[in-house]
C-alpha cells in the first residue's frame, strides 16, 4: 500500500552512512572553544602541559618516558590542536561577521527610520510655523479692537455733531 503525502507534510529522513549534525549547534561549538583558546586560562593550561610532558620526560625513569628528546609524539600533538583550532575559530569569525553584517543593516534600516521620522517632524514644524504665522495673536486682535473702537468714537463724534447742527 503506497502512501501519498502532501506538501504539509514532511518527508521522513532517509539512511545515509553521512554523519548528521546541526550547524547551529557545531557553530556554537566552535565559538565556544574559539573563546576558550583567546582566554589566558587556556595558555596557562596549554604551557603546564607542554611544561609537564617535558619534564617527565627528562626526569623519568628511562623505561616510563614515552617522547624522547626531539619530542616528536608533542609536537604531533600540537600540530594536531593547531590544525583543529585553526579551522573552528576561522568558522567562528564568520559566524562573528555574519552577525555583524546583520546587526549593520538593522543600524542602517533603523537610521533611515529615524531619519524619516525626523524629516517628518521637520516637515510637521514648518507647517506649524506657517499656520502660526497666520492665527491672530493677542495682541494683533487688541490692536484691531482698539482701532475699531477709536473708528466707532470717531464716526459717533462725527454722527453727534452733524445731528447738533
Amino acid at each position: 500500500m503506497a502512501r501519498s503525502f502532501g506538501l504539509d507534510t514532511p518527508r521522513e529522513t532517509r539512511r545515509t552512512l553521512r554523519p548528521n549534525f546541526d550547524p547551529e549547534t557545531f557553530g556554537r561549538l566552535s565559538e565556544r572553544f574559539a573563546r576558550f583558546l583567546g582566554t589566558a586560562r587556556f595558555l596557562v593550561y596549554m604551557s603546564a602541559f607542554v611544561l609537564t610532558w617535558i619534564i617527565w620526560n627528562f626526569v623519568a625513569p628511562k623505561d616510563l618516558r614515552f617522547d624522547d628528546y626531539p619530542f616528536i609524539f608533542l609536537t604531533l600533538i600540537l600540530s594536531l590542536q593547531a590544525s583543529y583550532a585553526a579551522p573552528l575559530i576561522l568558522l567562528a569569525q564568520n559566524r562573528q561577521a555574519d552577525r555583524d553584517r546583520i546587526q549593520l543593516n538593522e543600524d542602517r534600516a533603523r537610521n533611515e527610520r529615524s531619519i524619516a521620522d525626523a524629516e517628518y517632524l521637520t516637515r510637521e514644524i514648518a507647517t506649524l510655523r506657517i499656520s502660526l504665522g497666520e492665527v491672530a495673536t493677542r495682541d494683533f486682535v487688541r490692536g484691531e479692537l482698539s482701532g475699531f473702537a477709536k473708528e466707532v468714537v470717531t464716526e459717533l463724534r462725527s454722527d453727534s455733531q452733524s445731528d447738533s447742527e
